[in-house]
């Protein structure tokens, strides 16, 4: 189905190079980024209350290549339960055995690794770190289940766009992707949650030939609407019906843990990250803007719906933790049960109402306690 080497090829061919730094620089970003993601933990584990540990292993931090490489293995990963479904339902013809098969299976591959390769090409030259959930099997089984990854020459090349404080803004990153590695190990069952929900996801695809021409000519046509300025966009127009009801819960979970990083990253205090509200600001800015272009890629690939779930996000850590406290609002990682629906996460009350007992929701915001 996907050819994962020219995938990579396509990906390290395409993506552009970073900002260019002497050696010396470079060594120098690496170093501290690693010690500001170890200084990022321990901030984040004493802001959010999450049972994680003291001294986790250092943050890998990458360049465009090498978080391009990352990918395609957690791609890997995640799609083997798909690969091996249509490997269970191929049926006789074409893309069967044979020299016919083999030719056409090995074109259609090259073709699709191409595509992934190209949008991991975009992709690399905006990412700034990221909480890996889904690495290659260990035989050793003794390497974590998750990495946290920094890439460095975005970071840099941002840092350096916004005008920022250096080691402020690189702080400030490391505590957004903290907080994520704090989410996925503090909290026992969310990775399996999560995984779980994206097999789902991908098993419930309709591998019929006519239903998948459908779903392409529905991308097409996706396309079309992103380019004319539409809401057009590619998630919504090759899921199946079946799909639908699992990406929502899939969208409730991401958009917590999202706006979780947002709200933590800007939260933790402006003695930490002395410049956090210009920062933001101005980074703010940088998201909402673009070429017409970029926008319709954006728009296309579905990275303004995750703008989006950052804010909604957000807006509901905030408006609970506010309300009735940190300690409260942390009953939201004791089951996939307690997680916020869709319309929870827009209306922060139904959740409070749905999970906590009624003496939290009566007493004095957390600020009255205090004073």
């Amino acid at each position: 189905m996907i050819d994962w080497n020219v995938a990579v090829q396509t990906g390290t061919r395409l993506v552009r190079p970073g900002p260019q730094v002497e050696p010396a620089e470079a060594r120098e970003v690496v170093a501290q980024l690693r010690e500001l993601s170890r200084i990022a933990h321990g901030h984040v584990r004493d802001f959010t209350g999450l049972p994680i540990e003291a001294d986790p292993a250092p943050a890998t931090v990458v360049d465009r290549p090498g978080w391009i490489r990352a990918n395609v293995d957690g791609f890997r990963v995640v799609l083997e339960p798909l690969m091996e479904r249509m490997a269970e339902q191929r049926s006789p013809g074409l893309l069967s055995g044979g020299p016919g098969g083999t030719m056409v299976q090995a074109v259609g591959s090259r073709v699709t690794g191409m595509q992934v390769g190209a949008i991991l090409a975009y992709m690399a030259g905006r990412v700034l770190g990221q909480y890996e959930l889904f690495l290659p099997p260990d035989p050793s089984g003794e390497a974590p289940a998750g990495r946290l990854t920094l890439v460095a020459p975005n970071i840099v090349y941002v840092e350096q766009e916004l005008g920022v404080d250096k080691r402020d803004f690189r702080l400030w990153v490391c505590l957004h992707e903290e907080t994520h590695r704090a989410q996925f190990t503090g909290v026992p069952w969310l990775r399996a949650y999560v995984q779980d929900q994206m097999t789902e996801f991908l098993l419930a695809s309709d591998l019929d030939p006519g239903a998948m021409l459908d779903r392409l000519r529905d991308a097409a046509e996706a396309v079309a609407d992103a380019v004319r300025g539409g809401e057009g966009n590619l998630i919504d127009a090759i899921q199946t019906p079946g799909q639908r009801e699992i990406l929502d819960r899939l969208t409730a979970v991401m958009t917590l843990v999202e706006g979780h990083g947002d709200y933590v990253m800007d939260a933790v205090g402006p003695e930490v990250v002395p410049s956090v509200r210009q920062i933001r600001e101005r980074f703010q800015g940088r998201r909402e803007g673009g070429s017409r272009l970029d926008r319709t890629i954006r728009r296309l690939l579905g990275i303004d719906l995750k703008m989006k779930q950052y804010a909604e996000g957000s807006r509901f850590v905030r408006r609970v933790v506010t309300e009735v406290g940190m300690d409260q609002f942390n009953r939201v990682w004791e089951s996939p049960e307690t997680l916020p629906t869709h319309a929870e996460i827009k209306e922060p009350a139904l959740w409070m109402r749905r999970v906590l007992d009624p003496a939290a929701l009566d007493a004095p915001p957390p600020e009255a306690n205090e004073a």
